[in-house]
C-alpha cells in the first residue's frame, strides 16, 4: 500500500505461512484499511464506501496517487492485483491503472520487493479496470458481495445474516448464490423464441419462393439437357462438311480473281504523258549550267585583282591609329596652358589660407596665455580675500597669528572681494580663448584642403605633360595628317570596289547554283520516267514481257503496250469458265448450310444468324469476295458455339433447378428445427416465469445451508448447539438443556458470535456448490467489534477461533483492538500510526 488512506508512505504486509492471525491496534490506527486495501485491489470498492462512488476515499489526505498491490493464491494458483488512482489537476479522482497477472509456478514473491526479471513476469490476464471485474471473477470465483460474506467479513455485519428478516435474508441469498441468473435465462429464453419465430416466417417465405423446384421440373429439365447436347454433337460432326464445302468455293473464286488480276494489269500498260518533252528539257539545263560556271569564274579573276590593290594601299586600321594619334596631340597641346592656370591658382589660394591660419594660431596661443594670467590673478586674488578676512580679527599693538608681528597699524578692509573680480575677468579670458581656438581650427581645416586640392592640381598637371611627351615621341616618325587622311580615302575606295566585285560574284554562283539544280531536277524527271517504266514491266514480269532498248525510253514503251494488248485479248476467254466454276461450288454450300439449320430448328431453337452461307454469289466481285471470307469462317464457329451455349444455358437451368430443390428441402428441414426450438424456448420460458421456481430453489439452498451450519455449530461447541430453521426463521437448538429451541435474538454475544461464525463458513463451504460460479475459499477474516464482549464470552470465542484455525482446511484472521484476545493468536500483526502514516509490524511465529 502507497498513499491509501491512513498508509501515505509505502507498507508491505506479508501473509505467508500465517494460518491463524490478528490484525490488533488502536481504534483507528489502520487495522481495518487492511482489509479494505484487499478488497479494492480486487473489486475497486470498499463495503464502507458506500459504492465505487466513494473512490475519492482511496487517497490519503493531500496525497495524488493511491496505489494497492496484492499477491494471492487461489486453486494453486498465484496472482497479482494491481490498482491505482489519481487526483487530477481539477481535483477529480479517477483510476489511472488497474491490472490483474497469473505469475509463472514457484514465483518468490520477495522478489515484488527486491526487484524482478524477465522469467519473473507472469501471463497479463487484465489490464483495464472492466477486464479486472471479469478476471477477478474467474480467478476468485467470487463476485463482490460473495467475497464481502464469505472471505472478509466488514466490520458490524458479521451477525447481519443470522437476525435478518427471512424476506432480507432470502435476498441475500438471491444475491450471493447469483440466483438472477435464471432470470436471465427466463428473458434470453423469451428473446430466443420470438427470434425464431422471426426466423421461421423468414423460412416460410423462402418456401413460397421455391414452389416451382419440384422434382417433376427437375426431369424436364434434364430432358432439355439431353436433347441439346445431341444437338451440340450433331452441328460438330455436320460443321466439317460445311468447312470442304465453302473451302471449294474460296479456291474457284481464288482462280476466278487471278485472272481477273491478270486482265486488269495487261490493261493498265499505258504509255505516259510527256515522255518527249522531259528528254529536251535535260539537254537545255545542262547548256545553262556551263555558261554560268563561265560568268562565276570570270567575276572571281575580276575581285582578286582589286584585293591585290587594296593590300598594296596599306592597313586602314594602320592609318586611323596615326589619324588619332595626331588628334591626340593637338587636344594635349591645347590642354597645357588650362592644367598650368589651375596650378597657379591653387598656389594663390592656399597661401592665403596658410597666412590666415597662422594668424588665427597666433591669436590663439595670446588668448592661452591671457587665460593663465586669469588664472594666476584668481589665485593671488584668493590669497588677498583670504588676507582681508584677518583683518577683522588684527588689533593695533598685538601680535599677527600668522606672522606673530606686533600689528602697528590694521588696514583698511576692501569694499568689493578679489575673487569676485578675478573671477569675471577670467570668464571673459575663457571665452576669448575658446573663439580664438574655434577660429584657428577652422582656418586651419581650410588650409589643409587647399593645400590637398593644390597637390591633386599638380599631379594632374604633371601627368598631362608626361602624356604630351609620349605622344609628341610617337607622332616625330610618322607622316603629317593630311597624307595620312589622303591615304584612308585612297583605301575607302578601293574598299568600295571590292565590295561590288564581292556582290558580282555572289550573284554569278547563285546563278550558277540554279543552273545546276535545273540540270539534277531534269536528270531526275528523266530517272524517274525510267522508273516508271520498270515497274510497270516489273509487274509484269510473270507474263514474260519482251526486253528493253534503255536508250530509247519512247521506243520502250511502245514496244510494252504492244505486247500488253496482245496477252489481254488471249486471257478473256478463260474468265467465263472460271465464273461458271464458282457458281457452282456457291450452290454446295448453300445446300450443307440448310441442312445445319435444320438440326436447330428440330431441336425446338431459332437458328443463329450470321452472313449467307457461300463466300460469294455468281457475279459478286473479287475484292467483296474477299471480305466476306473471314466472317464466313466466323458463321462456322457461330455455329458451333450457339449450340454450345444452348447446352450450357439448359445445363445451368437444370443445375439451378436442383440447387433450389436442395434449398427447398434444407429449408423445410430448418423450418421444422425452428418450430421446435421455438416451443422449447416458450415452455422454458414460462416455467421459469413462475414465482414458485424461485421460492423452491431459495428453499433447498436455506436448507443445504442450515445444515452445513449446524454441522459446524456442533463441531465448534463440542456437540453442545445445533442450528434449524423454521418458516424462514433460524433457531438454536441447545443439547445441554434438553435440547431447548431457542431463538437466535435470544443468544449471548458468545451464542450469537459461534452461530454467526458457523453460518459465515457455511456459506464459505456451501457457496461453491450452490452458487453459479466456482469458487475457491481458502481463507476467512473477521473484523468484528470484539471489544463488548465480556470476558466470558471473550473467552468462548477465542476457544471457537481456536477451533475453527486447529481444522487447518483454511487461513483464518481476526481485526481487533482487545489486547487479550490479540495475544491468544500465534501470528499478530500490529498496527500504529504516527503524526505521518500508519505501520504495520509482524510479530510472534
Amino acid at each position: 500500500m502507497a498513499g491509501f488512506t491512513v498508509f501515505r508512505d509505502p507498507t508491505t504486509v506479508d501473509f505467508t505461512d500465517a494460518d491463524y492471525f490478528v490484525l490488533v491496534g488502536p481504534t483507528g490506527s489502520g487495522k481495518s484499511t487492511v482489509l479494505d486495501a484487499i478488497c479494492f485491489a480486487l473489486y475497486g470498492t470498499v463495503p464502507r464506501w458506500g459504492g465505487a462512488r466513494g473512490i475519492g476515499n482511496a487517497l490519503a489526505p493531500s496525497a495524488v496517487e493511491a496505489k494497492v498491490r496484492l499477491c494471492f493464491e487461489s486453486a494453486g494458483d498465484r496472482y497479482i492485483a494491481t490498482r491505482v488512482v489519481r487526483r487530477d489537476g481539477r481535483g477529480n479522482v479517477k483510476t489511472a491503472g488497474a491490472g490483474l497477472q497469473l505469475m509463472p509456478p514457484g514465483f518468490d514473491v520477495t522478489k515484488l520487493d527486491t526487484g524482478m526479471d524477465l522469467d519473473d513476469l507472469g501471463e497479463a490476464l487484465a489490464g483495464t479496470p472492466a477486464e479486472m471485474d471479469r478476471a477477478v471473477l474467474d480467478a476468485v470465483g467470487l463476485p463482490y458481495e460473495q467475497f464481502t460474506s464469505c472471505v472478509v467479513l466488514p466490520q458490524g455485519q458479521f451477525a447481519d445474516f443470522l437476525h435478518a428478516k427471512p424476506a432480507t435474508r432470502q435476498q441475500i441469498l438471491v444475491n450471493l448464490l447469483g440466483l438472477h441468473v435464471y432470470e436471465e435465462v427466463q428473458v434470453k429464453a423469451a428473446e430466443r423464441g420470438k427470434t425464431a419465430e422471426a426466423k421461421l416466417s423468414v423460412v416460410e417465405q423462402q418456401l413460397g419462393t421455391l414452389a416451382d423446384a419440384t422434382d417433376d421440373a427437375v426431369e424436364a429439365a434434364a430432358a432439355t439437357l439431353a436433347r441439346m447436347r445431341d444437338l451440340t454433337r450433331a452441328v460438330e460432326d455436320a460443321v466439317p462438311g460445311l468447312r470442304v464445302a465453302r473451302e471449294a468455293e474460296s479456291a474457284a473464286v481464288g482462280a476466278r480473281d487471278t485472272i481477273d488480276a491478270e486482265l486488269a494489269a495487261l490493261s493498265s500498260v499505258r504509255t505516259p504523258a510527256g515522255l518527249s518533252e522531259a528528254t529536251g528539257a535535260t539537254t537545255a539545263a545542262r547548256t545553262a549550267a556551263e555558261q554560268a560556271a563561265r560568268e562565276v569564274h570570270a567575276a572571281e579573276e575580276a575581285e582578286e585583282k582589286i584585293r591585290g590593290e587594296l593590300a598594296a594601299a596599306g592597313d586602314a586600321g594602320t592609318l586611323r591609329l596615326m589619324l588619332d594619334r595626331h588628334t591626340e596631340l593637338q587636344r594635349l597641346v591645347e590642354q597645357e596652358d588650362w592644367f598650368a592656370g589651375k596650378v597657379s591658382v591653387a598656389e594663390v589660394e592656399y597661401r592665403d589660407a596658410a597666412a590666415a591660419a597662422e594668424l588665427a594660431q597666433s591669436e590663439h596661443t595670446g588668448a592661452q596665455q591671457l587665460l593663465e594670467q586669469a588664472r594666476q590673478d584668481y589665485r593671488d586674488a584668493q590669497q588677498l580675500d583670504r588676507a582681508a578676512a584677518l583683518r577683522g580679527h588684527l588689533v593695533a599693538g598685538h601680535d599677527c597669528p600668522v606672522c606673530e608681528q606686533p600689528v602697528r597699524v590694521v588696514p583698511e578692509v576692501p569694499q568689493e572681494s578679489a575673487v569676485r573680480l578675478a573671477e569675471a575677468a577670467g570668464a571673459a579670458a575663457r571665452e576669448a580663448a575658446e573663439r580664438a581656438a574655434a577660429r584657428w581650427r577652422e582656418r586651419d581645416a581650410v588650409a589643409r584642403n587647399l593645400e590637398s586640392d593644390l597637390e591633386r592640381k599638380r599631379g594632374q598637371y604633371e601627368h598631362h605633360r608626361s602624356r604630351l611627351a609620349e605622344v609628341r615621341a610617337a607622332v616625330a616618325d610618322l607622316p603629317d595628317v593630311d597624307a595620312v587622311r589622303a591615304r584612308l580615302a585612297e583605301v575607302g575606295a578601293l574598299q568600295g570596289r571590292l565590295e561590288e566585285a564581292a556582290a558580282g560574284v555572289r550573284a554569278g554562283r547563285e546563278a550558277h547554283r540554279r543552273a545546276q539544280s535545273a540540270v539534277r531536277a531534269a536528270e531526275d524527271q528523266q530517272r524517274a520516267a525510267w522508273r516508271t517504266f520498270d515497274t510497270a514491266r516489273d509487274g509484269l514480269a510473270r507474263f514474260e514481257p519482251p526486253p528493253a532498248d534503255r536508250d530509247d525510253l519512247a521506243g520502250a514503251w511502245q514496244t510494252l503496250v504492244g505486247w500488253a494488248a496482245g496477252e489481254h485479248a488471249a486471257r478473256s476467254a478463260a474468265r467465263a469458265e472460271a465464273e461458271a466454276a464458282v457458281a457452282a461450288a456457291h450452290e454446295s454450300t448453300v445446300q450443307v448450310y440448310t441442312s445445319i439449320v435444320a438440326l436447330f430448328t428440330e431441336a425446338g431453337l431459332n437458328p443463329p444468324g450470321g452472313p449467307a452461307p457461300g463466300v460469294t454469289r455468281p457475279g459478286v466481285s473479287a475484292s467483296r469476295a474477299a471480305e466476306r471470307s473471314a466472317s464466313v469462317a466466323d458463321a462456322e464457329a457461330g455455329l458451333i458455339r450457339a449450340a454450345a451455349v444452348a447446352a450450357e444455358r439448359a445445363e445451368a437451368a437444370w443445375q439451378r433447378l436442383v440447387e433450389r430443390r436442395q434449398e427447398a428441402t434444407d429449408a423445410a428441414e430448418q423450418r421444422n428445427a425452428l418450430q421446435q426450438q421455438s416451443r422449447v424456448a416458450k415452455s422454458l420460458a414460462g416455467h421459469l416465469r413462475a414465482n414458485n421456481f424461485e421460492r423452491w430453489l431459495l428453499e433447498e439452498a436455506l436448507d443445504v445451508l442450515v445444515d452445513g451450519a449446524s454441522g459446524i455449530l456442533r463441531e465448534l461447541t463440542n456437540g453442545q448447539y445445533e442450528l434449524i430453521h423454521d418458516k424462514g426463521e433460524f433457531f438454536v437448538v441447545d443439547h445441554h438443556d434438553a435440547g431447548l429451541r431457542r431463538g437466535v435474538r435470544t443468544l449471548s454475544g458468545g451464542e450469537t458470535f459461534q452461530a454467526s461464525l458457523a453460518l459465515a463458513l457455511a456459506l464459505s463451504e456451501q457457496l461453491a456448490g450452490m452458487s453459479t460460479t466456482a469458487a475457491s475459499l481458502e481463507s476467512i477474516v473477521l473484523d468484528e467489534g470484539f471489544g463488548t464482549l465480556d470476558a466470558a464470552t471473550l473467552d468462548v470465542v477465542a476457544a471457537t477461533l481456536e477451533n475453527l484455525a486447529a481444522r487447518g482446511d483454511r487461513m483464518v484472521g481476526l481485526v481487533t483492538h482487545v489486547q487479550a484476545l490479540a495475544e491468544r493468536v500465534p501470528v499478530r500483526f500490529e498496527v500504529h500510526k504516527d503524526a505521518r502514516t500508519a505501520h504495520v509490524e509482524r510479530s510472534g511465529l
